[in-house]
């Protein structure tokens, strides 16, 4: 258990803390993509999705961080040869892609915090429903790391992720109605949205800030579908990602 955190804490130093450390002005892309939209949605409605926005722009941190992960995992697979190394010790995936994924928390850790603040003063809901924005927040991440962690394993070279990870994040949370109700969304491109996990993890926070409502029917297929997709992706993740070299 010991050896396990290490390994860990070694993840969270090399790929979080060395950069949060030496080049402060990386967190500033943590904040822009979505403080940018929320800013925007903001003015355009007269503050009157702020709640909606700011339970959005969680979701797309989420998102983004996952989906970050596939970008720093190549780099240190492709230009450092780090996973090469790692599979030639005790580490396991499941123990690499675990401090992996906490070192991406922690490189998020400045706008999730101002994002956390700003839904403790616009989002009036119970502790309840704090509790269940917490929980979608969870498992959007698992799902969106974990997908993040296959295609790393597969991509051959850093500027190949890089394309993989911006045509998901635009897929998976600026496309999706994160920001805004999906009523706002007209047929049948309504349909289309639905296709992104966001889109189900977006109506469940949207419906705990009161501003739009939804069915207990329609919240129940929100929670099943998020949660199946997050233990889809992740078993992929881990029995089928390319590990080694064949």
């Amino acid at each position: 258990m010991v050896n396990k955190f290490s390994q860990m804490l070694a993840s969270i130093l090399v790929n979080a803390i060395y950069a949060m450390v030496n080049y402060p002005i990386v967190l500033i892309s943590t904040l822009l993509a979505p403080f940018s939209l929320l800013i925007v949605i903001t003015f355009v409605t007269h503050g009157s999705l702020l709640p909606v926005a700011i339970g959005g722009a969680l979701i797309m941190t989420m998102i983004g961080s996952g989906t970050s992960l596939q970008q720093d995992l190549s780099h240190l697979k492709n230009d450092f040869k780090l996973q090469d190394m790692i599979v030639s010790s005790p580490t396991t995936s499941k123990v690499y892609l675990i401090g992996m994924s906490i070192s991406e928390i922690v490189y998020s850790l400045p706008a999730i915090i101002v994002l956390v603040i700003l839904a403790a003063f616009y989002i009036q809901t119970t502790a309840i429903g704090y509790a269940e924005i917490f929980a979608v927040m969870v498992i959007i991440f698992i799902f969106s790391v974990s997908l993040g962690f296959l295609l790393s394993t597969i991509t051959s070279d850093v500027i190949q992720s890089w394309a993989f990870s911006g045509i998901i994040a635009t897929i998976l949370s600026a496309l999706p109605p994160v920001y805004y109700p999906i009523t706002y969304v007209p047929f049948p491109f309504r349909y289309i949205v639905y296709l992104s996990p966001a889109t189900y993890a977006a109506e469940i926070v949207q419906n705990v800030t009161g501003l739009v409502t939804f069915s207990s029917t329609t919240l129940l297929i929100d929670w099943i579908v998020i949660i199946a997709v997050a233990i889809i992706m992740t078993y992929i993740a881990v029995k089928k990602s390319k590990w080694t070299e064949d």
